[in-house]
Order: C-alpha cells, then sequence, then structure tokens
C-alpha cells in the first residue's frame, strides 16, 4: 500500500519564503499529509533552504532527491536548478530540462505533476512572487477537481503571482496565511 493518498504542493517566490514559514510554523510533526515546497530562488546560490526550515519547524524539512518516496511529517524542499516531479509509485523525479516561465524548478511542472498523480487529493497552494508561474499549474490542479488555494494578494509582498492565480482559476480559494494554515490542521489525521 502507497505511504500517502493526499498531498500538499506549495510554491512561491519573491515573499514566498516568509509566507511559508508562517504558515508550515503551527504544522506538528506528525503532520498526516507531506508537503511539497517549491519556491524560486537564484540559479547559482547555494544557500540551504533545508537547514531554514529545519530549525524552525516541527516538520522534517529535506530537500528533494531523485527516487526518494513521500512520507507524511515531512516538508520536501525543491532543489536549485531542477523541476520536480511525482512518480506514480510517490516518489520524486528530478529534472534539468529547460526553463519554465523563466524558472527552473517550476511551480507549474510540480503543481501538474501532482495533479496527475493525486488527481483531486491534491492541494495547491500559491503564494507571493514576482511571475506568473504556478497559475496555470493550479488551475491544472482545480480542474481535476483538487483544492487551490491563493495567498491573499493584498497581503502578499508581491501581488503578480497571486492575481495571476486568481484570475485564470476563478474559482479558487483566497486567503491570509493564518488562514491557510487552520486550514491545512483540519486536513490533519490525527
Amino acid at each position: 500500500m502507497l505511504a500517502t493518498s493526499r498531498l500538499i504542493v506549495i510554491g512561491g517566490s519573491w515573499g514566498g519564503i516568509q509566507a511559508s514559514m508562517k504558515i508550515l510554523q503551527g504544522l506538528p510533526a506528525n503532520y498526516s499529509i507531506p508537503i511539497v515546497l517549491v519556491l524560486h530562488r537564484l540559479r547559482n546560490y547555494e544557500g540551504n533552504m533545508q537547514e531554514l526550515f529545519d530549525k524552525k519547524l516541527a516538520l522534517k524539512a529535506v530537500e528533494i532527491d531523485d527516487k526518494v518516496p513521500l512520507e507524511a511529517g515531512h516538508l520536501y524542499i525543491a532543489p536549485a536548478n531542477y523541476h520536480v516531479l511525482l512518480e506514480k509509485d510517490h516518489t520524486f523525479s528530478l529534472d534539468d530540462s529547460e526553463l519554465e516561465n523563466y524558472s527552473r524548478p517550476s511551480i507549474d511542472v510540480t503543481f501538474n505533476s501532482a495533479a496527475d498523480v493525486f488527481g483531486k487529493n491534491t492541494v495547491g497552494i500559491l503564494l507571493s512572487g514576482a511571475s506568473k508561474d504556478g497559475s496555470s499549474g493550479l488551475k491544472y490542479i482545480f480542474e481535476k477537481r483538487g483544492t487551490a488555494i491563493v495567498q491573499h494578494p493584498g497581503e502578499a509582498e508581491i501581488s503578480t503571482m497571486p492575481l495571476a492565480a486568481i484570475q485564470s482559476t476563478p474559482g479558487c480559494s483566497i486567503m491570509h496565511v493564518e488562514r491557510i494554515q487552520a486550514y491545512l490542521l483540519t486536513l490533519h489525521e490525527h
């Protein structure tokens, strides 16, 4: 039996680190759904994002590696310079093909892949950012009957990404980060 039947995918760019940190800080170490985080960062920046999140969260933060299986209680962080895809066996696949939306990792690539594997059991969350990456992927999650959530543009450090997502997916839920956190806690199975 596969370890999980649900997945939360979060994407963001400029302002996304702070917003995702606020959301994830309230989740317990035994959180019952794996979470994948795709944040844009400078291509040649070698900063350790995994260490930053691991110090501040109860969840175990790990940088994604090829063929690693999804596990509950884990925050999986997209590595720099790779697109992150999910496989049918609920493992990761890394891809260094062309940039999408001027980005690698691309939020759209991961959102689309998650929706293909998890369908209606996918929760997609798009946060602050200065590009349109993630908006078509969030729409795809919504079309697959998954849950599409966008950070309230008025709260986002840069509203370009949330506004693009709201325009492409009129049926998405628009929430402040505290409400996103509260929603994720309602999904947790004790």
